[in-house]
């Protein structure tokens, strides 16, 4: 990841390969934001005039490019489009400051170090171009290079630890992340500016991460190796990890995970991964689909979906990172992980539409469409989260097409069986920056699931098929335990153009908004 560090040197006088500046938007033409005086005084007085000239008009994203002028001891200015300029003396909104440090470092790949001088006025402001720029940096290199290292790296899976986020950057390959990242109008010795730092790189840490392991194709990324890659890290970090393979999934009764997984060559596993804080008086449980591969088994999907069904283990990628950056942050704050991994393949093992399987709860499901299987693997690892009687349990996966067609590909949708706790969480979604929105569990969607041979089918009414996948999930949530559903599928992998901090493929989504969630725990605003 890139290296961030902090500057009071003025845009001017930073030595760097370029200096990152913001315009905004003003009714009369581009406006040069706060952070960027000196390098107008360079300019002299003419910065905002120079950009027009060019086309930029201060528009979110744009990214405009000019050389530096006299005086100025970096090579390149960067202009980088902040949107409309605030009302009155009204601050910028940090995640627009987020994505234009973001798109700017994007910009910048390949360089050795670019200063920030973005309008860092308030601690959530300064945060947010800390986090954005560290995000925009970011490069999946593991399976790219000529060297015989790095096809054998590539190989051994070694992508699925981290190799994508220790591109070293600078060395003049365009396809590496800006090395480092310094914010200028910073105080380093400040002590919020360096918890505000220190924050920032871990969430980049760990959000990479969860992208890292979601563009790690499956042939390298199986329920194995991800539980490998977890104990490693459980290890580094000290926390305690228990694996749960077939042959223990299948003494504990585990028919949901086990009912999926059986048509692979890759038998499943149930991951439980625990933060602890001695002095901790809430306990969250967070619950993570991880199917490594979904080729929709027996109920095969159709061709054009196959192929990006690697990142089909996202949510479970999100809760993994999720415990990490708890522990890493030291949160006073209990926070254990459920991953539940298999691979859904057809074969002459798999099951069939029309089988039944008798979940870990003692519930038997009727299977209808073996392609919702996130909902079975999800339903056991929420009974065995729940015996543990959290405060409160999320869970998190790419669960429906569905919630794509209701909210597109950058929104994912939140469900709930206690409406505060859902407003709770899309109130923390917007702060962390991740696009939510709330959604109902309609009651007469449930009599859909009937089965005239088991106490429940995995697939209900056709309409609303995501909060159908809901109410499924809601059955396996014991009455009193507050518990929230998040529906990523539309966010968790961007298969158009990279924007703002977001990259093309694996973005990590949802790791920022339960890590905001542990933190609010932690302070008890929230459960």
């Amino acid at each position: 990841m890139s290296a961030l560090t902090l500057s009071s040197s003025s845009a001017a006088t930073l030595r760097a390969d370029a200096v990152v500046v913001g315009v905004a938007k003003g009714p009369e033409g581009p406006v040069v934001a706060p952070g960027g005086e000196t390098l107008d005084q360079a300019f002299g007085g003419g910065l905002a005039a120079a950009l027009e000239t060019l086309g930029a008009s201060g528009g979110e994203g744009e990214v405009t490019k000019l050389p530096a002028p006299d005086g100025v001891k970096a090579d390149l200015v960067l202009a980088v489009g902040l949107g409309d300029v605030p009302a009155g003396d009204g601050a910028y909104d940090p995640e627009a400051l987020r994505r234009a440090a973001g798109a700017a470092a994007r910009a910048l790949a390949g360089r050795k170090k670019a200063g920030f001088a973005l309008p860092t006025g308030d601690e959530a402001s300064f945060a947010a171009v800390c986090e954005g720029a560290l995000l925009g940096a970011y490069a999946f290199t593991a399976y790219r290079g000529k060297s015989d290292k790095n096809a054998k790296d590539a190989k051994d899976g070694k992508g699925a630890k981290g190799r994508g986020r220790a591109g070293k950057g600078g060395d003049g390959d365009a396809g590496a992340p800006l090395a480092e990242v310094t914010v200028l109008g910073a105080k380093p010795r400040d002590k919020a500016h360096k918890a505000a730092a220190e924050r920032a790189e871990v969430l980049a840490a760990e959000v990479n991460r969860a992208r890292d392991l979601v563009n790690t194709p499956s042939n390298d990324l199986f329920p194995k190796s991800f539980a490998a890659a977890v104990q490693s890290a459980a290890k580094e970090h000290g926390l305690t990890v228990e694996v749960l393979d077939e042959k223990a999934l299948a003494k504990g009764g585990y028919g949901g995970i086990l009912g999926v997984g059986r048509g692979s060559a890759n038998p499943p596993r149930l991951v439980r991964l625990s933060y602890t804080h001695s002095r901790a008086k809430k306990t969250l449980a967070l619950v993570g689909k991880g199917i490594t591969y979904d080729s929709g088994g027996i109920s095969l999907k159709p061709a054009g979906h196959n192929e990006t069904m690697k990142c089909d283990m996202s949510g479970a990628a999100a809760v993994f990172a999720a415990v990490v950056a708890a522990a890493r942050l030291g949160l006073r704050v209990n926070v254990t992980g459920w991953l539940a991994l298999a691979e859904n393949m057809p074969s002459g093992t798999a099951t069939r539409p029309g089988d039944v399987l008798t979940m870990y709860s003692g519930k038997t499901v009727e299977v209808l469409n073996t392609d919702a299987e996130g909902r079975l693997v999800l339903a056991d690892a929420l009974t065995r989260a729940c015996e543990e009687k959290p405060d409160a349990v999320v869970d998190v996966a790419t669960l429906t097409g569905a919630m794509m067609l209701a909210l597109g590909s950058r929104t994912f949708g939140v469900m709930a069986n206690d409406d505060a706790f859902r407003t709770a969480v899309h109130e923390l979604a917007t702060e962390a920056g991740e696009p939510s929105w709330p959604m109902p569990l309609p009651a007469h969607l449930r009599k859909g699931m009937d089965s005239p041979i088991a106490d429940i089918a995995n697939m209900g009414e056709r309409m609303g098929g995501g909060l159908v996948a809901g109410l499924f999930l809601k059955e396996f949530v014991p009455e009193g335990t507050t518990w929230a559903h998040l529906d990523i599928a539309g966010p968790a992998f961007n298969e158009s153009g990279p924007f703002g901090y977001t990259p093309k493929g694996g973005t990590g989504c949802a790791v920022r908004t339960l890590v905001r969630l542990a933190e609010r725990a932690a302070a008890g605003d929230v459960v």
